[in-house]
């Protein structure tokens, strides 16, 4: 995705963890996502290295696919711009990637060929294979499989993987008064930079007095990596910056009695084109006087409870965590689906267990070009009543619901999940739900189809829990919707070590991992629904 479905919601998230007043101990499982350029589990926005284009010259003699017996995987990169899309070929050596047949409880293992335009492997018998790629194991029966990403900004910008941080010198001026935090409802102001012309987006390290309409501060940071390292900016091919500052609205009251409040974006500034080499030392220049955003209204229903029933088939033991709207831009249009990810046109997080209806009217400021689109987030995310502790770390085992579309046809009738939950997990037969050591390191994870709506594939994500703050090591197995169980390659897990599974059931229509995992992960709408295990532990 790009980023990245998930991580609109990490963003968010993680600035609820950062204020103050009833936000999360900073020693919570705030579950973040593990592999920034998976679709399907978003991200911060550092990228797996296994996802990252291969490098190396492709060996252009190997030969034409046989279609009997060869299985052809390509990774194209598609940019897409103001002028367009770029389609650029992208080299699989290097790349870890492999075949595996199933063979009784057993796999069959292929190594592949570096080719012309991808990897070829060869004498692959027909049937269902896993394609690994990195720690991300997709069954299917396909002879061609497309790795192919799409990506925003053009394609010979360059990306400095080693400086993502950059430090920054701010000058703003003509802001809407500062905001302080107060909850996880009203987050109070920031501050967010984003650019088309390169994939850019970064939340700003700013901070104002209460009330100030200006910032100048030399010391400012931004962290500029979106997935590929941090973009060069070349003012000769007209790169620029956005620079939006969101502060919190009041809307009424909430189903619990609390201050209903969302975060808009309020005031915008699109800088000049400029250069700029990211070298972790010289700042990056943002000085702008920014102008009001024009608020655009929009009413919906978003019927929580209709959320809030599947709470024990997430997990029967779960409990209600939180549930956030999110409101964002789709650069160049929908033809794509949502392609990229420029930050946030609206937020609105919920006090964790809210729930009832929210039926109210809106608004939210969108400072960007008219052939943009806009979509729209809403999710409730559950999670363990007890937490694991790992070293000095605490783990939340947790899933979520959640349902992404354009915001028109989000909010053209009542916003509630199209799917439930997956059912009576289980590892080994018994009962996934409850903590245990398992009897072995090659389990079979098994589950039963939702009460609501069609699971057209299933994502079974297994979360090691660990005591360090990185994020948590996942290995996932993609397979189509008549399957209900995956029994685990050998050797995976580690002995004596504690994880969690979580089985998404992706109600998706237009979702194909079995073939094109993401650039068909883009396409709307967007449809999911968790179910999660207690904490197991390994012989």
């Amino acid at each position: 995705m790009s980023l990245r479905r998930l991580s609109l919601l990490l963003v968010p998230t993680c600035a609820a963890w950062l204020g103050c007043g009833d936000a999360a101990p900073p020693s919570e499982e705030v579950n973040p996502p593990e592999i920034a350029m998976d679709p399907r589990e978003g991200t911060a926005v550092i990228a797996n290295e296994d996802m990252l284009p291969g490098c190396g010259e492709p060996d252009a003699g190997t030969g034409p696919l046989d279609a009997g017996t060869s299985v052809l995987v390509t990774a194209d990169s598609r940019f897409h711009s103001s002028a367009g899309v770029t389609v650029v070929p992208q080299s699989l050596a290097g790349r870890d990637l492999e075949i595996l047949v199933p063979n009784g409880i057993a796999f069959d293992r292929y190594s592949g060929t570096p080719v012309a335009g991808g990897m070829r492997f060869d004498t692959v018998p027909e049937g269902e294979y896993f394609l690994r790629s990195g720690r991300n194991y997709y069954l299917t029966r396909e002879r061609h499989f497309d790795l192919g990403v799409n990506r925003i900004g053009r394609p010979d910008a360059v990306y400095l993987s080693a400086f993502v941080d950059s430090p920054a010198s701010v000058e703003l001026f003509n802001l809407e008064p500062w905001q302080d935090y107060v909850s996880i409802s009203e987050q109070g102001s920031s501050v967010q930079l984003s650019s088309a012309d390169v994939d850019l987006f970064s939340a700003l390290s700013v901070w104002a007095p209460a009330g100030d309409t200006s910032i100048v501060d030399p010391y400012s940071s931004a962290y500029l990596n979106n997935g590929y390292g941090a973009p060069v900016l070349d003012a000769s091919k007209g790169d620029r910056i956005y620079v939006n500052q969101l502060n919190s609205v009041q809307a009424g009251t909430l189903p619990s009695g609390g201050t209903l409040a969302y975060q808009s974006v309020v005031s915008s500034a699109h800088l000049p084109s400029f250069s700029f080499t990211p070298d972790g030392t010289t700042p990056l220049p943002l000085a702008a006087t920014l102008q009001p955003v024009r608020q655009t209204p929009f009413s919906l229903e978003w019927r929580l409870s209709e959320f809030t029933r599947w709470r024990s088939d997430a997990n029967p033991s779960g409990t209600l965590n939180y549930p956030s709207l999110s409101l964002v831009p789709a650069p160049f249009g929908y033809q794509d689906g949502w392609v990229g990810y420029q930050g946030e046109l609206f937020n609105m997080w919920l006090p964790r267990g809210e729930d009832g209806v929210i039926a109210s009217r809106l608004a939210y400021g969108n400072p960007y070009p008219s052939n943009w689109g806009v979509v729209g987030t809403a999710g409730y995310s559950f999670r363990a009543a007890t937490p694991v502790v790992i070293g000095s770390r605490i783990h939340y085992p947790s899933g979520n619901i959640y349902v992404t579309d354009r915001l028109d046809r989000l909010i053209a009738g009542p916003i509630q999940p199209p799917v439930s939950p997956p059912r009576e997990l289980r590892i080994d037969g018994v009962d996934a739900y409850v903590s245990r050591v398992v009897g072995t390191n090659q389990p079979v994870i098994s589950w039963r189809p939702p009460v609501l709506g069609t699971a057209r594939n299933y994502v079974v994500s297994v979360i090691q829990l660990i005591s360090t703050y990185a994020a948590n090591p996942t290995l996932r197995f993609y397979v189509p919707g008549d399957r209900t169980h995956v029994r685990l390659p050998p050797d995976l897990l580690l002995p004596g070590t504690t994880y969690y599974v979580r089985v998404m059931a992706e109600g998706s229509p237009n979702y194909e991992p079995s073939r094109a995992p993401y650039v068909t992960a883009e396409l709307l709408p967007i449809i999911t629904a968790d179910t999660f295990s207690a904490a197991f532990t390994t012989p």
